[in-house]
């Protein structure tokens, strides 16, 4: 077998700075809290609990965390996420706090009714 050049990262802990306004202010002050945690001691005992390297693990924990926009808008479909998102970029277009609550409301509606079978799975069912 060809050995592979397999990349190497150092689990650095992070807490900023980062200014309240930034349009990733979100994603920042989550990285800031869980670099807090110690993750390999998840991924160790996970190891030996299932004879599978460290290393595999993470690959594995990274890979699907990575994906997992792209598992959503698979679920989910580009159609149902472009209408979604168009509410947002509507009220966003007009700027107002009155259009960013009339949007919520909307999502909320077309969601709820995504989630109606989820709550309600007799709905499909059928005579035979």
């Amino acid at each position: 077998m060809v050995p592979i050049d397999e990349p190497v990262v150092q689990l650095t802990r992070w807490d900023g700075p980062f200014a309240d306004d930034d349009p990733d202010a979100n994603l920042k002050s989550d990285i800031a809290l869980y670099s807090r945690a110690d993750p390999m001691r998840t991924i160790r005992g996970l190891s030996e609990s299932v004879d599978v390297p460290e290393g595999a693990i993470v690959r594995y924990v990274l890979a699907r965390w990575a994906s997992e926009g792209s598992s959503g808008l698979l679920e989910i479909g580009p159609s149902m996420v472009r209408r979604l998102f168009g509410v947002c970029a509507a009220a966003d277009e007009v700027g107002t706090d009155e259009a960013r609550l009339r949007a919520y409301a909307q999502l909320r509606q077309m969601l709820s009714w995504l989630q109606y079978p989820l709550d309600h799975p007799d709905v499909y069912d059928v005579e035979r």
